[in-house]
């Protein structure tokens, strides 16, 4: 099997669970040609994710005149398969998305399915049943490799049906849910004869990153790590934290990232006189992100929406408890005995976690700091999760 990974945008700062899930593929022997639909725009913080910029092939990013001219190469040379991609293709298009974007889906398909025949490549694997999945379908239906992809959430599981989330499935050789929530919606949309093919793989860590030496968890500073958005729910922190100022006076809340929502945050922050409580510090490396959790007391994670988080599993693997909310797979991975559970949104509930965390006495945060390091040690060590994603794909 000669294998590669397609992106729609890669690498980008919030996806190094990617990054790392390749590097433990290539660990088990297996090279990885990575190729993206398009170059991310912001800077990239962490060295490694520079370092993997470089390695990219882009099928969109600074190739259009290389686009065009792989459509007209199929269509002058294998006009028979570009034709047995278009019943597929027209489904796309009638799902939603726009005529021109298709167009592109096509384009982008042709491209992958010239280069890959130049490398040798037999399977494709994509993360996300978006924009790459539908390339790497298009691609197979022109005679490409086969393909599989795995399914995360929440975006993607908003409106299955204008994923064309039927046809990617039933043309995939495999499919990929990181939890048994992601695959419950999943199976929703397809026939039962199809549901064997859906597989549960958790995304993962490299352990070795996250050697068992942070100790028990320590301090009042709560970390908050994640994109500045509506869906992470950072806006209500500042009121949570006003809320239990005068019981802990020393909380510091530490919110790591940017995005859209950095206004919203910060008015809230003015508005509640918690600026000495709560900093904003922007994007860092994955480095500065692990010394940040390990010197935390808890993860505060406050979402409306996700998949399962990766930072919950950073935290698990350095000991400390997350506080989070009832959403999607999170309650697969915590509960009572590592951490904290709230309706999103439920002012009164974060306050009343935010006071329990507070005031856990050191015996207790060691305790839940075991249970999440034994959890992630035993569902989400990359060491265990490659092989399997190497087999399935070589079954595929």
């Amino acid at each position: 099997m000669k294998l590669a990974y397609l992106m729609n945008t890669y690498p980008v700062t919030s996806g190094t669970f990617i990054r790392r899930e390749i590097a433990a593929i290539e660990q088990t022997g297996v090279p990885v040609t990575r190729f993206a639909v398009r170059r991310w725009t912001e800077a990239l913080v962490d060295p490694l994710d520079q370092a993997e910029q470089a390695r990219t092939r882009y099928l969109l990013s600074g190739n259009a005149a290389g686009l065009v001219l792989a459509m007209l190469a199929e269509l002058l040379t294998r006009p028979h398969r570009v034709a047995r991609a278009l019943p597929a293709w027209a489904g796309l298009w009638r799902a939603g998305g726009g005529f021109v974007r298709h167009v592109a889906y096509l384009m982008q398909a042709a491209a992958l399915r010239r280069q890959t025949a130049a490398a040798g490549i037999t399977h494709v694997h994509c993360h996300f049943c978006t924009n790459a999945a539908a390339v790497a379908m298009l691609s197979r239906l022109m005679g490409g490799p086969a393909y599989s992809f795995t399914v995360h959430g929440p975006d993607e599981l908003v409106n299955l049906p204008a994923q064309g989330i039927a046809a990617k499935i039933a043309n995939a050789a495999a499919v990929i849910a990181i939890t048994r929530y992601c695959q419950g919606r999943l199976r929703e949309h397809v026939s039962a004869d199809l549901w064997p093919r859906i597989h549960i793989v958790h995304c993962g860590l490299k352990l070795e990153d996250f050697p068992d030496t942070a100790g028990n968890p320590r301090g009042e500073t709560l970390v908050c790590v994640g994109r500045l958005c509506p869906q992470k729910g950072q806006v209500h922190i500042p009121a949570a934290v006003a809320a239990v100022r005068g019981r802990f006076p020393g909380l510091r809340v530490i919110l790591i990232g940017d995005g859209e929502s950095r206004a919203a945050i910060e008015a809230e922050v003015a508005r509640h006189g918690v600026g000495d409580m709560v900093a904003l510090a922007g994007w860092k490396s994955n480095a500065e992100v692990r010394a940040a959790i390990a010197d935390a007391r808890a993860l505060l994670l406050p979402s409306y929406a996700e998949g399962l988080p990766i930072v919950i599993m950073e935290a698990f693997a350095l000991r400390r408890p997350a506080l989070s909310t009832t959403i999607a797979g999170i309650p697969e991975l915590v509960d009572a005995e590592c951490g904290w559970l709230v309706p999103p949104g439920d002012h009164d509930a974060l306050v009343a976690a935010l006071a329990d965390a507070m005031a856990a006495s050191p015996e207790r945060l060691a305790a839940m700091g075991a249970e999440g390091r034994a959890r992630v040690e035993a569902r989400h060590d990359l060491a265990a999760i490659a092989p399997r994603l190497v087999s399935l794909f070589t079954a595929a």
